[in-house]
């Protein structure tokens, strides 16, 4: 079981969580933890031990030598943060976890066991895979829930999948076998650029936790980074045709799919983004 330390009392809390590994393509899910987590000055108040669910030998700790001391050593887990307490409003956790190396079932069950005492009132997984998605458009974020009222609720893109899946997955089914309701985010990476970070995509997860909460959220300097992102994979292109020319025919492929219609919904999003900024020029949890 997992002990908190120093939690206090938490108003209607939200978890947010993600995992690097196979669920993490371009480090996208687990840079919004580490954005979130910066921005907030999120405290750690608990951690899974890690003795059970991670082969040492494949996700290796990490000792910190310093003037020929050895300072302390990190053992690779999956650690709660409070990212954000406010008495007149939910309080917001944070997970930021690696996928386990083993017994899943057990792993899920001290989470959703330490969500339950929590009293975590929604549960929001992110993830993210290579995809055949130009990098010069939007990143597709698409959406799946534990149940049919929820998922009615979201305004990502809804997914039709039937395969492989990760913790993530695994994490949201046990959320919903007790109850907790959980929603997980999906952004698709452009697979010619998987190399981290991507803050591309990691703008765009954060973009459809937005949509979620309707609150904004604080971006800092992930807009521009994102931006910078870009020309850098333009410029990359550029100085090879053949990259080029399959930028070109993802551009086609995404431009004649892409109905009119979702393209009007994607600017009301953004719009209603707009307006939730208006309405709260302090951007709660600060930029």
């Amino acid at each position: 079981m997992i002990e908190f330390d120093g939690i206090g009392k938490l108003t209607s809390p939200v978890i947010i969580a993600a995992f690097e590994g196979w669920n993490d393509a371009g480090e996208a899910a687990s840079g919004v933890i580490s954005h979130l987590s910066l921005a907030w000055q999120a405290t750690a108040v608990g951690a899974i031990d890690p003795e059970d669910y991670y082969d040492f030998q494949v996700t290796r700790p990490v000792t910190e030598v310093a003037e020929g001391r050895t300072e302390r050593l990190i053992w690779p887990t999956t650690r709660l943060l409070v990212a954000k307490q406010d008495a007149t409003d939910r309080d917001l956790m944070l997970v930021h976890g690696i996928e386990p190396n083993m017994r899943w079932r057990g792993f899920c069950s001290e989470l959703v066991e330490s969500f339950t005492r929590l009293g975590a009132e929604l549960v929001l997984l992110l993830g993210a895979l290579l995809a055949d998605s130009p990098h010069t458009r939007p990143v597709p974020v698409t959406a799946a829930a534990s149940d049919p009222a929820l998922a009615a609720g979201l305004r990502a893109e809804p997914v039709d999948y039937k395969g492989p899946t990760g913790i993530v997955g695994v994490l949201q089914h046990a959320c919903a076998d007790a109850g907790i309701p959980a929603v997980s985010l999906w952004a698709s990476v452009p697979h010619y650029v998987a190399q981290p970070p991507c803050p591309k995509a990691t703008l765009a997860l954060i973009r459809g936790l937005e949509d979620v909460l309707d609150v904004p959220l604080p971006l800092a300097d992930l807009p521009a980074e994102a931006r910078a992102w870009e020309r850098g994979v333009d410029e990359l292109a550029e100085q090879d045709t053949e990259v080029a020319d399959y930028v070109r025919t993802l551009e086609e492929a995404k431009d004649a799919t892409d109905l009119p219609e979702a393209s009007g919904d994607a600017i009301a999003r953004e719009f209603e983004r707009y307006l939730r900024r208006r309405r709260d020029p302090g951007e709660r949890g600060g930029r």
